[in-house]
């Protein structure tokens, strides 16, 4: 509220890129061009106490065209965990960051999970104030 209200909304912008790039990663679930379970959080392993990708499971045959697109640009670009069936269906991670950061990193601990998102956050922030002092005069009118 005090970036809105104090008109730093841009600088604000800048501390939730995770959130941003979570948000644009999630939007096909969002927009349900790829079919979006009830709840998209991660699965757990009780043998080894560790979280695991949630999926979501589809015929790639069935989705709205916009669907297959986003499916086939995922899928190309490798952000995406994906499991062909025999019955050709797929299985798919959701698209969610945590998940993401499971595909990437593998299963691991709730504990260990979240220190991993907060360093991302932090390395954010910190990419946040380099873009805002040193390349300020690129993006805003005033710089203080």
């Amino acid at each position: 509220v005090a970036g809105i209200l104090g008109h730093f909304a841009k600088t604000m912008l800048l501390f939730f890129i995770p959130q941003l790039l979570n948000f644009v990663y999630s939007l096909p679930q969002l927009a349900l061009v790829i079919p979006c379970p009830r709840h998209r959080m991660p699965g757990f392993l009780p043998a080894s106490d560790q979280l695991c990708t949630s999926t979501c499971e589809f015929t790639v045959a069935e989705l709205p065209t916009l669907g297959r697109v986003c499916y086939t640009v995922l899928s190309s670009l490798r952000l995406v965990q994906v499991q062909r069936r025999p019955d050709g269906s797929v299985q798919m991670n959701n698209l969610t960051l945590i998940n993401f950061v499971l595909y990437v990193f593998g299963p691991m601990h709730e504990a260990r999970l979240a220190v991993l998102l907060l360093e991302i956050q932090g390395a954010c922030s910190i990419l946040a104030f380099a873009i805002r002092y040193p390349l300020a005069a690129l993006a805003y009118d005033v710089v203080y």
